[in-house]
């Protein structure tokens, strides 16, 4: 981790957000405290974080709703932390914008592993020197897909010229599709490929509702792919 990695945690629960801050700090991560969802926007707006730890049930703005406000400032990786642990829950989470999922009741490993491989891939993401984004466009390797540009040195993302906001996650899969052409890759192959933890039962709809996030974001109609396409019964690919 990246010296001053600084993590937001939302919770209404001011015991909770004590207990996470003192395991996230004991590990060296910088911790600011948010209790509902208008907190966590304002802080989100005035400073930059690695993560954002959110619980759902909230006062106010919920989690769901706070997460869709926060996709607008950051692109920062999203854990929801929620006693609601049913698929649909879930589903709903990914579909607001989250990257990860964490039940109620966590153990300190299980928290402090989740949120160290979700701030790992963001800063790889988003950690480019100033010296690396001065580089000049030849030193910037470009993957063309019909309308569609990845410039692999910056992991950046345009359409028709327009630059598309990806979280790192949603980068994640769209390059390995992109550098893999016509190769069908299958709901847990991308799972453990990307989120880089073991295929469980219910993770092929995380994978699916970040595709559906991702189409949203490069298709020109998202309800008729033809960047991304569903391999009835097999997967997805690009070709």
């Amino acid at each position: 981790m990246k010296p001053g990695t600084s993590i937001l945690v939302v919770d209404d629960n001011p015991e909770i957000r004590e207990i996470i801050r003192i395991l996230l700090e004991a590990e060296g991560f910088s911790v600011t405290e948010a209790a509902d969802g208008a907190d966590a926007v304002g802080n989100a707006g005035k400073q930059d974080f690695d993560l954002i730890i959110l619980d759902i049930m909230m006062p106010g703005a919920n989690g769901y709703q706070t997460c869709r406000q926060l996709r607008e400032l950051t692109n920062a990786p999203i854990l929801f932390l929620s006693a609601r642990t049913t698929d649909n829950d879930k589903t709903l989470g990914f579909s607001c914008g989250g990257d990860d999922y964490l039940a109620k009741p966590f153990s300190h490993s299980e928290l402090v592993g989740r949120a160290r491989a979700l701030i790992r891939r963001y800063q790889v993401y988003q950690g480019k020197t100033v010296k690396e984004q001065a580089k000049p466009a030849e030193a910037d390797p470009e993957i063309s897909i019909r309308h569609l540009v990845i410039h692999t040195g910056s992991r950046t993302v345009s359409s028709d010229g327009v630059p598309v906001e990806l979280t790192d996650t949603e980068y994640e899969l769209l390059i390995l599709l992109a550098t893999h052409r016509k190769q069908v890759f299958s709901a847990q192959h991308l799972y453990e490929s990307v989120w880089n933890e073991p295929y469980y039962y219910g993770a092929s709809n995380t994978v699916m509702v970040h595709i559906r996030n991702l189409r949203k974001k490069i298709e020109k109609d998202p309800q008729n792919p033809v960047l991304i396409q569903t391999v009835w019964g097999k997967g997805y690919r690009i070709v």
